[in-house]
């Protein structure tokens, strides 16, 4: 797909991170861009500091995980623009879950679920059936995570599931695309290829009350950089990507139709063919084993 100015893009997840980062990048391209997200107040700061840019933008607050208020975005989206070519299903949590699988609470897989798939699902069903109906070239990118999209990180498990789900969803909708002709193409987002400083660390600062933990965490919630620090504490030093490098490879992604935004990387090319080897081979998931180990 051809990006070009006057074109319009839609993102979820936009006040910060990932998605404040391809909003920018889209404006940058001369595309209007219509920012999501849940948090208002650095929502509109995000907004705000884009117009004082030039670029022409609309904030929209919405929780994703609801339906009906994902189709209010598309019709707010429409309303102010009167079309849209990119859709970025962007927004995302971290669950909060701790212990065994066995041991998780149903509400951190629920609120997960939500924000996780059913955004993406909503946004789907929200936005590409009049993608399609105007007939003009479009595209979908749908977030995942090597933690799950890949292989998962069992100490993240109720992430890595959903992170899972929305590969399997967008390999369904890239298929689905291809069987009616569309114009629409659709890529499912692996950023990387290191770890990223994102909200996402303290996702539960928007945990809804319907979703409330069931009982007091055993252990309080850590920050990124209280992550960090142990982890250069404990001798080791961790490599992080810009989330503006995420965006560039977005935007080459779209121009390329590149289905597979998945930057190279000697861990995650690793894990790759280790798993696709187990598969192969009917073999037990040794790429699983230091942490079983642990």
């Amino acid at each position: 797909m051809d990006l070009r100015a006057g074109q319009v893009a839609v993102v979820t997840g936009a006040a910060s991170g990932i998605g404040l980062a391809l909003a920018r990048r889209f404006a940058a391209e001369g595309l209007q861009v219509v920012l999501a997200d849940v948090e208002e107040a650095p929502l509109r700061a995000a907004a705000d500091a884009l117009t004082a840019d030039g670029a022409q933008v609309l904030a929209h607050t919405v929780d994703v995980g609801v339906r009906d208020a994902v189709r209010g975005l598309a019709d707010a989206a429409y309303d102010a623009f009167g079309a849209v070519h990119v859709l970025c299903n962007n927004a995302g949590v971290g669950s909060g879950a701790e212990g065994r699988m066995w041991e998780h609470e149903v509400n951190d897989w629920k609120w997960a679920f939500e924000v996780n798939v059913w955004g993406v699902f909503h946004g789907i069903q929200a936005f590409v059936p009049r993608m399609l109906a105007d007939g003009a070239p479009g595209y979908v990118v749908n977030t995942s995570s090597t933690d799950g999209g890949i292989a998962p990180l069992p100490t993240a498990s109720v992430y890595a599931v959903t992170k899972a789900a929305v590969v399997t969803l967008t390999e369904s909708l890239y298929a689905h695309l291809k069987a009616e002709g569309a114009p629409v193409g659709a890529s499912v987002l692996f950023p990387g290829p290191h770890m990223l400083r994102t909200g996402l660390w303290e996702s539960h600062r928007n945990r809804p009350a319907r979703y409330a933990k069931e009982k007091p965490r055993r252990t309080p919630y850590r920050s990124l950089g209280q992550w960090e620090a142990a982890m250069k504490e404990a001798g080791q030093e961790i490599a992080f990507t810009p989330v503006e490098e995420v965006a560039d490879a977005v935007v080459d992604g779209i121009r390329a139709d590149r289905f597979w935004m998945l930057p190279p990387g000697e861990h995650s090319d690793g894990q790759i063919r280790a798993r696709a080897r187990s598969m192969l081979d009917r073999s037990a998931p040794s790429y699983l084993e230091r942490f079983i180990l642990d």
